[in-house]
């Protein structure tokens, strides 16, 4: 019997891979941060600190609360699955505020470090890691968590498995639950950006070439641009939600045909940046 045909590498995974491979090859935290920093964080310097990462991810988690009106009281018996949590820069954060945290992102060695960092800046015992599979699959049951957060991580998916972890979020949340995803929208930088990150992730799959590559900030940075999913394909994905908020930045209007039209209410996010939006959609509690 012939053996079935191997699965193409998807190439915007494999830097994934390469930074989950540094990771696990580092001792320490400051040393993840440090060398890893083309991936784990927007600033790079030999002195950047595990502390400092996480405080900037401390300062965020308290803004977004604050402005999507969490209530801390509910979230202290609430259970919140973020997707994409990379070594933790945000989960510490969510573990001092949440009952129950699940850190879910595609790489075991980003969640054993995110397991690390919660244990420093943290409650790790109120932590629980899960693999995001294949890129596209929460490995978690239906109806088991209160809150699906995620930031600046669906615009680096392609936009097939961009779309499959919307449903996949929607999915694993409670009834009455709330679901809010952040993704990119398009600029005039896009126009160059775009193709580049395509020709980017076509070099990634070069052998030796590609694997030095991956490991590189400009690369990076290109190739992660990997979609640009749309407000009217976002909310065809879940058409049963109820109270549907766009959160944009003030400068930017948010547009879609006039059926999905109605079933949004837009509202000004001014710690947005300007090339993002969110969705906060609620599942039906029926």
């Amino acid at each position: 019997m012939a053996d079935a045909p191997k699965k193409p590498r998807r190439s915007h995974l494999v830097p994934w891979r390469t930074a989950g491979s540094a990771s696990e090859a580092k001792v320490t935290g400051d040393e993840v941060v440090r060398d890893t920093g083309w991936v784990f964080n927007n600033e790079v310097g030999s002195a950047l600190t595990l502390d400092q990462f996480v405080a900037s991810g401390d300062a965020e988690v308290a803004l977004y609360m604050e402005r999507f009106g969490i209530n801390t009281e509910d979230a202290a018996v609430q259970t919140i699955l973020e997707l994409g949590s990379g070594i933790g820069r945000m989960t510490a954060a969510f573990s001092r505020s949440f009952g129950k945290v699940i850190a879910c992102d595609v790489d075991p060695a980003f969640l054993e470090r995110c397991r690390q960092t919660v244990a420093q800046k943290g409650d790790v015992q109120r932590l629980r890691t899960s693999q995001v599979r294949d890129g596209h699959v929460i490995q978690e049951p239906a109806a088991s968590a209160d809150l699906v957060f995620s930031y600046i991580t669906l615009q680096h998916c392609s936009p097939e498995d961009a779309a499959d972890l919307v449903r996949e979020s929607w999915r694993v949340l409670k009834p009455g639950g709330r679901m809010i995803l952040n993704f990119r929208t398009w600029v005039a930088q896009d126009i160059v950006l775009v193709p580049a990150g395509a020709i980017v992730r076509a070099v990634w799959r070069l052998p030796i070439v590609g694997q030095r590559l991956t490991g590189r900030r400009w690369t990076t940075r290109l190739g992660w641009q990997a979609n640009r999913l749309g407000l009217d394909e976002v909310l065809r994905i879940v058409p049963d939600a109820d109270n549907i908020v766009i959160w944009k930045h003030p400068s930017r209007s948010m547009k879609s045909s006039p059926a999905l039209q109605a079933r949004r209410t837009d509202r000004d996010l001014d710690i947005a940046n300007r090339s993002h939006w969110w969705i906060d959609a609620q599942k039906p509690k029926g």
